[in-house]
C-alpha cells in the first residue's frame, strides 16, 4: 500500500518526462557523440557534488560505487553487443558513441533516486517490497527511454521478438544489469553497515 498516491505518481510522472527529454536530446544529437558524452558528463559531476562532495555528512559513496559499476558492465555489455551483431548504432563513426558508459551511469542514478524517493512512499517497507519496485522499474523504464532512441534513428535491434523495436532479451538484460548492481550494493551495505534507504 502506498502512503500518498498522488506524491506516488508524481514522482513516476516526473521520472517519465526526465526520460522522454534525455531520449530526445539523444536523439537529436546522434550525430555529435562528444557534444552528448560532454553533456553526460557534467550531469555525473553535477550529482557527484550533490550527493557526496557537499555533503558534510553521509556521503553517498554507494552511489558513485553503483555507477561505476553500472557504467563497467554496461560497456562490457556493448562492446560484446555489438560485436557479435546484436544491435548496432547508427550516424556516428565509432561502433559504440563516447557517451554509451555515461548513459549507463546516469541510468543507475536515475533509477536509484526514483527508488529512493518511491520507498519512503510505501507503507511496507520490506526488503520484499522494494527488490519488487526495483524490478519494476528496471523492466519498464529504461525500456521505455530505448524505444524513444530507437524511433529517433540511434540504434536499432537484432534481436527477434521485439515490443516496439526493444526485444524481450533486452527488457531481461536490463532488469538482470540493475539487480546484480543492486545484490552487490546490498552486500557492501550490509557488511560495512551503511544506511541506504534503497539497499538495505
Amino acid at each position: 500500500m502506498i502512503l500518498d498516491k498522488k506524491k506516488f505518481y508524481l514522482e513516476i510522472v516526473k521520472a517519465i518526462i526526465k526520460l522522454i527529454i534525455a531520449g530526445v536530446l539523444i536523439g537529436l544529437l546522434k550525430e555529435y557523440d562528444g557534444l552528448i558524452a560532454t553533456l553526460l558528463i557534467l550531469k555525473i559531476a553535477y550529482n557527484i557534488y550533490q550527493e557526496i562532495i557537499k555533503q558534510k555528512e553521509n556521503k553517498n559513496w554507494l552511489l558513485l560505487t553503483g555507477m561505476l559499476l553500472t557504467g563497467f558492465i554496461g560497456i562490457v555489455g556493448e562492446t560484446y553487443g555489438v560485436a557479435n551483431g546484436y544491435w548496432e548504432y547508427h550516424q556516428v563513426t565509432r561502433n559504440i558513441p563516447l557517451w554509451v558508459p555515461f548513459a549507463w551511469m546516469l541510468a543507475f542514478h536515475y533509477l536509484y533516486k526514483l527508488e529512493r524517493n518511491l520507498i519512503t512512499l510505501l507503507v511496507n517497507k520490506s526488503q520484499k517490497n522494494k527488490i519488487i519496485l526495483a524490478i519494476l522499474l528496471a523492466f519498464i523504464l529504461p525500456a521505455f527511454g530505448e524505444v524513444i532512441t530507437i524511433y529517433l534513428g540511434v540504434w536499432t535491434y537484432f534481436w527477434p521478438y521485439q515490443i516496439f523495436g526493444v526485444p524481450i532479451f533486452a527488457f531481461v538484460c536490463l532488469v538482470f544489469i540493475h539487480m546484480l548492481v543492486y545484490t552487490v550494493l546490498h552486500f557492501i551495505s550490509k557488511k560495512y553497515k551503511i544506511e541506504d534507504k534503497v539497499f538495505n
